[in-house]
């Protein structure tokens, strides 16, 4: 047993900072149930940090001492492992925008897969399931700005379309733009109105 966590711990020093390891991914060593507990001695060791039910990952080594890996390192680790797709809450894009002052408490990512709940040392980050439309264009500014939007619902979007029209790369506008017939009809109105002809 003391092998196999030698060796686990030896193999989450070649995956990059956030890859998420599980037990699954581990069988290439030994069997499931004694994966299993190597992984809980792991964390209870503090070699490794339990992120979620079956999600381990391995804390960041400084000059400072031992941190979680960074958020969006592990969400987009989950995000590979799982083959969902994720992109960032709505609210924390309208502060990046600038379209808010309000900065976001928690972490919260919306994603194709089931909602839960992430640990990353003393953080919590929330993964919200949320249907398709509001996951178009993820991983590019136009899908950010379509979380703006569908955050801030319909009696605001049309003000920050206004300032958004102003400060952002037309083309981004225009991808937004073609993205309109995967979005609910009043957000697809107010998108082509405001965007298509930019």
């Amino acid at each position: 047993m003391q092998r196999l966590t030698e060796e686990i711990l030896e193999h989450s020093r070649t995956v990059p900072e956030g890859a998420l390891l599980t037990a699954k991914g581990l069988l290439h060593l030994g069997q499931r149930a004694a994966v299993d507990q190597a992984l809980s001695r792991l964390a209870r060791r503090g070699k490794l940090l339990r992120a979620g039910r079956g999600l381990y990952v391995r804390p960041v080594e400084s000059r400072f001492g031992a941190r979680a890996p960074t958020t969006e390192k592990v969400v987009a680790g989950l995000a590979e492992l799982r083959g969902e797709t994720v992109a960032s809450h709505g609210a924390a894009a309208a502060n990046a925008l600038g379209l808010t002052s309000q900065v976001p408490v928690r972490s919260v990512y919306l994603t194709s897969g089931p909602s839960r709940k992430l640990r990353l040392g003393r953080q919590s980050v929330e993964m919200r399931h949320a249907p398709a439309w509001q996951l178009v264009l993820a991983g590019r500014p136009a899908g950010e700005i379509l979380r703006v939007l569908a955050w801030l619902g319909p009696s605001k979007a049309e003000a920050a379309m206004l300032t958004l029209r102003r400060t952002l790369p037309a083309s981004d506008l225009q991808a937004l733009a073609k993205a309109a017939p995967l979005l609910p009809t009043w957000l697809a109105q107010q998108v082509s109105q405001s965007f298509a002809h930019v």
